[in-house]
């Protein structure tokens, strides 16, 4: 049996994937900052924060693991955020993470990037040889944490995976608040006319990307996403008509809104930061050719078919999603700050 370590294994991706490691019979110890619910005979739980070098010298000094899964970061959602404690987390946490593979001989570290890496959209799909130029503190922290990792390629396999918004059953987050709006019959917005396209990634098929990586002698960059990508307004439509809802997706103009964004980000007052513009009013897409020649990888749903995954979750247990409070950032419905004032005139 593989031993292998996820951080971040109580988190939402970190979770789904710790539960097929589990299935496909390893031994998995999951760490993370917030207390990891699951049980299984084969896991070991471990609470407590990557950057403590005693927890840290402990995890690794109990196993010789196989691999490690390196999914634990700090989101910017939400109104008051620490930007050290993110960059601590993010990026310092991530080169302590390298150092105890390579120091306990672990020959591979996988990591989960972000597609928050580039802060417009270029006018392709972007690929793997592409220079980043993040604009915000995260994507600026997930880069960073790619450089460190960069520096142990020599002595271990690293994978990077570079993906956007990760969707399956549990995605909540900031889906809560577009969730809410439609359950309750209220108007979505779309940023400008809703043409644009936002790629997304199901998370079975990043947890087939992750798995694909674990083959000895692969050690690179790779963009994940999904394929056939409609417009924000038409996935939007696809929910609402599975929800039976009577919301209408309806445009706001976009340099007015951008404005109105940035400001309510500027004063603390909006959860939706700089990616967030980007979601709402641009394309995004990744050239997905590289892991598919490599590695045979191929996604399976669509935007829409995984984001109506997403709303049944929301719509079968709203009222117990909401009382959610010591869980992940993605498992709890994010705080709508001055979107509910856009909720009352909707």
């Amino acid at each position: 049996m593989a031993h292998v370590l996820v951080t971040g294994g109580a988190g939402f991706f970190g979770g789904i994937l710790k539960r097929h490691l589990l299935r496909r019979r390893y031994d998995v110890t999951s760490v993370d900052r917030v207390p990891d619910t699951s049980w299984h005979p084969h896991l070991t739980k471990i609470t407590g924060d990557l950057r403590d070098p005693w927890l840290l010298n402990s995890t690794f000094r109990r196993t010789q693991y196989d691999a490690v899964f390196h999914c634990a970061a700090m989101l910017a959602h939400g109104m008051n955020l620490d930007e050290d404690d993110l960059w601590t987390s993010n990026v310092n946490a991530t080169r302590m993470v390298a150092e105890a593979c390579r120091l306990h001989g672990v020959p591979k570290l996988i990591f989960t990037s972000t597609n928050c890496l580039w802060a417009s959209n270029p006018g392709h799909a972007i690929r793997e040889d592409e220079s980043p130029a993040p604009a915000e503190v995260y994507g600026q922290s997930k880069l960073a944490a790619e450089y460190a990792l960069c520096e142990y390629g020599h002595e271990l396999e690293v994978v990077i995976l570079r993906c956007p918004t990760i969707i399956d059953r549990g995605r909540l987050g900031l889906l809560a608040i577009l969730f809410e709006f439609i359950q309750d019959g209220k108007t979505v917005w779309v940023v400008g006319d809703g043409s644009n396209r936002y790629q997304f990634i199901y998370a079975e098929d990043l947890v087939r990307a992750c798995m694909a990586a674990l083959r000895p002698g692969v050690s690179d960059i790779f963009h994940v996403g999904s394929d056939n990508v409609q417009s924000l307004r038409a996935i939007y439509k696809a929910v609402i008509a599975e929800a039976g809802s009577t919301s209408k997706v309806r445009s706001l103009p976009k340099e007015p809104t951008l404005a109105a964004m940035r400001m309510a980000h500027h004063f603390g007052i909006s959860p939706l930061g700089p990616y967030h513009y980007r979601m709402i009013a641009e394309d995004f897409l990744f050239d997905t050719t590289r892991i598919r020649e490599r590695m045979g990888w191929r996604p399976t749903l669509t935007n829409e078919e995984m984001l109506v995954q997403a709303y049944r979750y929301y719509a079968s247990c709203r009222e117990e999603i909401h009382q959610r409070k010591n869980v992940s950032a993605h498992s709890k419905a994010a705080p709508m700050g001055v979107i509910r004032l856009l909720k009352w005139v909707s």
